[in-house]
């Protein structure tokens, strides 16, 4: 069992006067601060923030001069191209691209690289490719910003580039005048580079995924062409798609536009709330306004046919659905197959057509599953059996890995170490790789301080991609594990607990106004209450797959509530055994009185099972002693 910190906020303020002033309870005041949002203007905006919230999209630096040059290759009839990335974010990009393009007359089309055949990102083929196909401009979107000798070699056939990206910028160090390193930005030579983590953009929100940009880049454009920037909000519900798979930081704008493209999806572009709809800064239009022609004022199919095919149809989709369900699916097409079936399925308005593209996709991603899990347990072994899960940065080699589930693997291992890792598969081309990280370990620096060991790669602090070749595994093993500062310490997981609150204070009232917190994701994750000192008065595994655990618990002076666990249910008995004893624990199984507690870590919510409502926790972390 890894090891955790428990940890109870302690940030402070007046909860009651800011419960009085914002009509909520102290609770909520008290969750809501808990988040790093320091006051009653912060909160109302929290609570309340609209699209007339989020900041001009021209504030993005070269967005105007992207959206000038698009205009005058539009208007002058070249030809123009997408390539996007083949994840959710990057068929999302290129979505919205495409219809936003399309809208305003243009002679576009698009490609998405194949995994396997391209990699990640725009590269010298598809440039060559474009080029004997007679395309004048490339757009790039979810990727970009790390090409710039692919962009050279596209200059020197004489075509035209505009990035639209949002990952970190490359970047080399540089020694000034008095000895002091410097960062020296490495950007493409593009026509306009829009991505918003530029030293020299002034956009508030530098943490948007790919598919915002690009939306912001249509607004942009649009308002170039006379057309109302409002139209772009048709692009919401997927721009809250990739940003929930992206996994943005749900905070600010993000929060806004996962919160409104959510609410659109739930009731339909015809139950609009039109008191909600703000242009995103001031419509500054060049010209007579056009009417609106092609734009898409009905729920998108292709995303219905999903929802349907996952068996949602009956419930509201919430940003979990999102990011565990829907775009799994959306990713198991670039991971298996080819992404373009995602982007036509997106793009398709017929129901019937959309029914069996959403089924191709789902079973991709059944059997994506499948892989993973085998994935998963070989990554594990290897570790054991070398000796390497001592490391502090984990090197997972998996030659016989599906390129397309490295990431996945990643992330599932870090959870289990709670330490960086890095899991590499043989391919056609070498090995190439996904990174997942922790908080204390910036994966894009510590990768750049060791980039001789890579052909390529790009990031994020909590998350990367590479190539390489296969006789310099060893080295980057040795040079991460030897480069790193991290202790320890680090590899505790720590639990952020929001209020130590007892189960006797819940209530439906309460359970009611925490759902005024969605959408929860990074940087707004559920509150995780906590509470000690439980007696566990009936427990029973549910259900044949091991992973749940059905708990009656009562807290010291008798007050009952249920509770369900889904977990390991083995290891939770045994840890129960391994804490108190075999005897307290056979004593707690057959339901005769024992002397076991436990304290919990929690999330309240209400079950409602045929014509019965009652209130539950969902048991998140949990230990045991003996009283």
């Amino acid at each position: 069992m890894k090891k955790e910190q428990w940890m109870i906020a302690a940030k402070r303020a007046d909860f009651n006067a800011l419960s009085r002033e914002l009509n909520i309870s102290p609770v909520l005041a008290r969750l809501i601060r808990n988040r790093d949002i320091m006051d009653a203007d912060g909160m109302r905006e929290y609570l309340h923030g609209s699209l007339k919230d989020i900041p001009d999209p021209f504030l993005l630096k070269d967005v105007k001069k992207g959206a000038e040059t698009i205009r005058s290759k539009i208007e002058s009839g070249r030809k123009i191209r997408i390539i996007s990335d083949y994840d959710v974010d990057g068929v999302s990009s290129n979505y919205i691209l495409y219809l936003g393009l399309k809208r305003c007359g243009a002679d576009v089309d698009y490609r998405i690289p194949d995994r396997v055949e391209d990699g990640y990102g725009i590269n010298e083929h598809l440039i060559s490719q474009a080029f004997e196909e007679g395309v004048d401009t490339i757009i790039t979107c979810d990727n970009g910003i790390a090409a710039g000798p692919q962009i050279a070699l596209g200059n020197e056939m004489g075509m035209t580039f505009v990035i639209t990206d949002h990952h970190d910028v490359p970047y080399e160090e540089l020694a000034d005048e008095e000895g002091n390193m410097k960062k020296k930005e490495l950007l493409p030579e593009a026509a306009a580079v829009i991505n918003p983590k530029q030293e020299a953009c002034s956009y508030p929100h530098k943490n948007i995924c790919g598919a915002v940009v690009a939306l912001k880049f249509i607004q942009v454009l649009y308002s170039t062409f006379g057309i109302s920037m409002q139209e772009a909000e048709d692009f919401l519900e997927i721009a809250a798609l990739a940003t929930v798979c992206d996994v943005m930081p749900l905070t600010g704008e993000n929060r806004i536009i996962v919160k409104e493209g959510l609410r659109r999806m739930n009731s339909g572009r015809g139950g609009r709330d039109f008191s909600m709809r703000s242009s995103w800064g001031q419509d500054r239009q060049e010209g007579p306004q056009r009417n609106r022609q092609g734009t898409q004022t009905d729920p998108i199919p292709g995303l219905q046919a999903l929802i349907e095919g996952n068996h949602l149809e009956d419930k509201e989709i919430k940003a979990w659905h999102l990011g565990f369900i829907i775009g799994p699916c959306i990713n198991a097409s670039g991971r298996l197959s080819t992404a373009r079936l995602a982007l036509e399925l997106l793009l398709c308005r017929d129901p019937v057509r959309c029914r069996e593209m959403a089924e191709k996709l789902i079973a991709l991603n059944t059997e994506r599953k499948e892989m993973t899990k085998k994935g998963e347990e070989d990554a594990r072994a290897w570790l054991e059996e070398s000796g390497h899960d001592k490391d502090k940065v984990l090197v997972v080699y998996l030659p016989e890995c599906h390129e397309s589930i490295a990431g996945i693997i990643a992330g599932r291992i870090r959870e289990e170490y709670n330490k960086p890792v890095f899991v590499l598969t043989r391919t056609l081309k070498g090995v190439k790789g996904s990174g997942r990280s922790i908080e204390a370990y910036h994966m894009f620096d510590e990768m750049t301080k060791v980039r001789e060991c890579f052909d390529q790669y790009g990031g994020h602090p909590m998350a990367a991609g590479l190539s390489m070749q296969e006789d310099r595994i060893e080295e980057l093993r040795e040079k991460l594990n030897s480069n790193t500062s991290l202790t320890e310490e680090d590899f505790i997981e720590k639990v952020h607990i929001d209020i130590a609150l007892p189960v006797n204070y819940l209530s439906e009232a309460l359970i009611f106004e925490l759902d005024r917190m969605e959408p929860f994701g990074t940087e707004n994750r559920k509150p995780l209450f906590a509470q000690k000192g439980l007696y566990i008065a009936g427990l029973r595994e549910a259900g044949t797959s091991g992973r749940v655990i059905r708990l009656y618990l009562k807290d010291a002076e008798g007050y009952p509530v249920e509770a369900v666990y889904f977990g390991d249910a083995g290891e939770f008995c045994r840890q129960v055994e391994k804490i108190c004893g075999s005897r307290e624990y056979l004593k707690m199984r057959e339901g005769q009185k024992h002397h076991v507690l436990m304290d919990c870590t929690y999330y309240p919510e209400i079950n409602v099972w045929k014509d019965r409502r009652n209130i539950q926790i969902i048991i998140k972390n949990y230990r045991f002693r003996l009283k």
